[in-house]
């Protein structure tokens, strides 16, 4: 499920971040956008979580990292999961047509689904979908000028929402139970909440927002803005453009 727009909150964690960071960040034209479903109680996501890691580093997709509340019965209950982050994954089942989900599972572009350990068929199919004319052909710009934060949503086709995801930059885990039990494990871009905070509907579309609520939030990992077609309200479908902010690595 989608959650609905709630515009204090999306400033706080936006505004946090320094100006000179937004402005190096704008030029940037992600290649795709991969959205990684994990836990720290699956033993089989490790290895998606480096992969991850290395698609973070490399800067050049659009990563996120949405921890998963369903496996915590498992013995270890994950630190960064949600159930916000389990209802996303279950919308894009719906939308893939399938009836469970599973770990680790990447989402591509909003549009097809892998492996998350397969960083080499991520890499593949995130080139073969902009080939495909399924890539991010929107343009996304943010930066932060005179106290202000702004947006600015490119012209297209189609309609689309504005959503911001917001999360930690980094988190190293010490697991002591479950299934990764003994290990220590590095997250990269663990989504902590998303917001809606606009409409696109195919023109270039500005949002200007004031920078009042700078000092609110105080983990200030980093924010993506995300363009995404709906299926349905609560059904997520095509991302058509992207981009991604980083501030001060998260504190632990």
């Amino acid at each position: 499920m989608m959650p609905r727009p709630h515009l204090p909150e999306c400033l706080a964690i936006l505004l946090t971040l320094a100006a000179g960071a937004a402005h190096a960040q704008e030029a940037v034209v992600p290649k795709g956008v991969v959205e990684l479903f994990t836990s720290q109680g699956c033993s089989s996501c490790p290895p998606a979580d480096k992969a991850l890691e290395t698609l973070v580093r490399e800067g050049e997709v659009v990563a996120l990292a949405y921890h998963v509340d369903y496996w915590n019965y498992l013995g270890w209950a994950d630190t960064l999961a949600s159930k916000d982050n389990t209802d996303r994954q279950y919308a894009y089942a719906r939308m893939f047509g399938r009836n469970g989900v599973y770990t680790p599972q990447a989402v591509l572009n909003g549009r097809e689904h892998i492996n998350g350990a397969n960083i080499s068929g991520i890499r593949d199919r995130i080139g073969a979908l902009s080939t495909e004319g399924k890539g991010l052909k929107v343009p996304v710009d943010v930066a932060v000028a005179n106290d202000e934060l702004r947006i600015r949503v490119g012209a297209g086709e189609g309609k689309a929402n504005i959503v911001i995801a917001y999360f930690e930059r980094e988190r190293t885990i010490n697991i002591d139970k479950g299934e990764n039990r003994g290990k220590t494990v590095n997250y990269w871009h663990a989504v902590t909440s998303m917001e809606t905070i606009g409409m696109w509907e195919g023109k270039e579309t500005n949002l200007v927002l004031p920078a009042d609520m700078l000092k609110k939030k105080k983990k200030a990992g980093g924010c993506a803005v995300l363009v995404q077609r709906m299926k349905t309200a609560d059904t997520p479908g095509a991302i058509l453009g992207a981009t991604v902010l980083t501030g001060e690595k998260a504190s632990r």
